[in-house]
């Protein structure tokens, strides 16, 4: 599982525009001057929902590591790596969002009970055709696929559920909690598939994948709905896409983190085939050193987290200031010429990655009508992970091309610099829109 919002109207909720220095950042009028770190987990439906995401993200970890080696393995290509990954995100950029619709329209606990069950069977025939010894690429194509179709529903309804978990307040933190919750599954994730690989094969990950989707499925049967902040559920009716479109069109504070995250996704969190890459060309190791290089984005990661969760307000020029930073850093990975100076750039990478996904999320979140949130967050999700069918086998084709330390370098120069395009898009917009005296 990962974040998500979706709650009742309260302060906050359609934040306004501050038209003095920064007209395009949302205010929060919740926001104290700094939270408790863990205020969100004082909810218990929260709480349940937590603890089945960590376990069902850890074995999602365990299969992306097995499923990207297997990959490399069967076909020795990075390309063969970027298309099972674009494949994965293809449905998310094709029909994203009408799954926010779906999520705006229906029950997101019942929804969530449908798509985390499917991931589940999903696992499990991997694992099955693995362990067998029949399994091909094509195989775990047509499953990566159908991965992301199951992702269209699922991800804008975990978007926003996160607000009917915790409220409007808890908002920020439950949303930092949640990147916390999936890059700790991401340390443990990718050691215990490193481990699994080289004694057993990738077949034994994909099975605990699988069986580890029963973990929130309790979860979400445990929870007790009148605890919800339930929001009202938008009846059918024509043209709700298009309202969704101009909704988000009208407000800069919507527009510039999701062309900002857009870009990023699509070019600069290309890990998948940039790692593998890395570990198998540049400096010779196995499963292991791939499963290391994750291990390591993974505790950035989760110090980012940590740390965003105690962050009471987001600001835009933060949001771009660590895309700059986060783009710099991974062109200065791309030369590096020690596996552990690497290694130690790969955690700065991930404090710094983690930190444009929450802030973004977050941002957006609390700009959005209850009522619009489905549609705006499946917007959100699908250019953050629907543009990796365009931008994976495009880098996949460059790292094949020209070498893995090119194809790391043109994905760090491509997020700098539309991270500073972005920002002086904003401080134009904030220019127009600051009243003459």
């Amino acid at each position: 599982m990962s974040s998500a919002p979706g709650a009742d109207a309260a302060p906050g909720s359609n934040p306004t525009i501050t038209t003095t220095t920064r007209p395009t950042e949302p205010t929060d009028p919740t926001a104290s001057a700094k939270r408790h770190m863990f205020s969100s987990l004082r909810n218990r439906n929260y709480r349940l929902f937590a603890t089945g995401a960590v376990i069902s993200n850890t074995g999602t970890w365990m299969s992306r590591i097995a499923q990207d080696w297997l990959v490399l393995s069967l076909t020795g290509s990075s390309t063969a790596v970027g298309v099972t990954t674009a494949l994965q995100f293809l449905p998310m950029l094709l029909f994203g969002l009408y799954g926010g619709v779906i999520a705006d329209r229906c029950s997101k606990r019942r929804l969530l009970l449908a798509t985390q069950s499917a991931m589940g069977l999903l696992g499990l025939a991997l694992a099955v055709l693995t362990l067998s010894g029949h399994v091909q690429v094509w195989h775990v194509y047509a499953i990566a696929f159908l991965l992301g179709v199951v992702t269209v529903v699922d991800n804008p309804t975990r978007q926003s559920f996160v607000v009917e978990m915790v409220g409007p307040k808890d908002v920020r933190n439950a949303v930092s909690l949640n990147s916390a919750n999936f890059q700790t599954a991401r340390l443990i994730g990718p050691a215990i598939a490193g481990v699994l690989i080289n004694a057993v094969g990738s077949g034994w990950a994909f099975l605990i994948n699988g069986l580890s989707f029963g973990a929130p499925l309790i979860g979400l049967l445990l929870m007790r709905k009148e605890e919800l902040h339930e929001v009202e559920l938008t009846p059918r009716g024509k043209g709700q896409l298009r309202e969704g479109l101009r909704y988000v069109a009208s407000r800069p504070e919507l527009i510039w983190p999701i062309v900002l995250v857009g870009f990023i996704g699509t070019f600069g969190f290309n890990f998948p085939i940039w790692l593998s890459a890395f570990a198998h060309g540049v400096f010779h190791a196995g499963a292991g050193t791939y499963g290391l290089f994750n291990t390591a984005m993974a505790i950035g990661s989760v110090a980012g987290a940590l740390l965003a969760a105690r962050r009471a307000a987001t600001r835009l020029r933060m949001l771009v200031g660590a895309a700059v930073v986060f783009g710099a850093l991974e062109v200065v990975a791309a030369v590096s010429p020690s596996l552990y100076l690497f290694v130690a750039l790969l955690v700065v990478i991930g404090t710094f990655g983690i930190t444009i996904n929450t802030t973004a999320n977050s941002t957006v979140q609390l700009a959005t009508d209850p009522a619009m949130r489905g549609r705006v967050m499946s917007l959100f999700m699908m250019v953050f992970v629907g543009g990796t069918p365009l931008g994976g086998p495009l880098v996949g084709w460059i790292t094949d091309t020209y070498g893995p330390r090119v194809g790391f370098l043109s994905g760090g120069l491509v997020s700098a610099a539309a991270a500073a395009l972005v920002g002086l898009a904003i401080r134009q917009t904030a220019r127009r829109m600051k009243p003459t005296p």
